[in-house]
């Protein structure tokens, strides 16, 4: 399981965020293992007066949150985190000063999904990877 939220200027968030999701899930599929069907990504576009970032940031600044299952290993999240640089400039042409990636990690049995704790759910995937 892994949910995914973006944060980005309404008019650059917008226009390239089904490209986007794409991009970002098929990292999430090549990091994680997971099936192509498990996608949950949420896109927030915000006006300039609600976004704030620091210098050095363009308008195409793009904050991701990716919550998930507790589990996967270090060098997996790393992995993940370096696709998403490699990809999102390679694909949309945001560059890595413009993109924050942050990974929270929850125990399963903190979810609930399908009328059960995560912990209780037959998963057609691993989470250990």
């Amino acid at each position: 399981m892994a949910q995914i939220k973006v944060y980005g200027l309404r008019t650059q968030l917008n226009p390239v965020k089904q490209r986007m999701s794409e991009v970002i899930h098929s990292c999430v599929v090549d990091a994680f293992e997971l099936p192509a069907d498990k996608k949950f990504h949420r896109f927030f576009p915000m006006e300039t007066e609600d976004f704030i970032y620091p210098e050095g940031r363009t308008e195409r600044y793009t904050i991701i949150e990716i919550n998930m299952f507790e589990g996967r290993s270090i060098e997996a999240k790393k992995r993940l985190i370096r696709l998403l640089f490699e990809r999102l400039q390679d694909q949309l042409q945001i560059g890595p000063q413009d993109i924050e990636v942050a990974i929270l990690e929850t125990p399963q049995h903190n979810w609930g999904i399908r009328g059960l704790p995560g912990d209780e759910l037959a998963l057609g995937y691993k989470v250990n990877i």
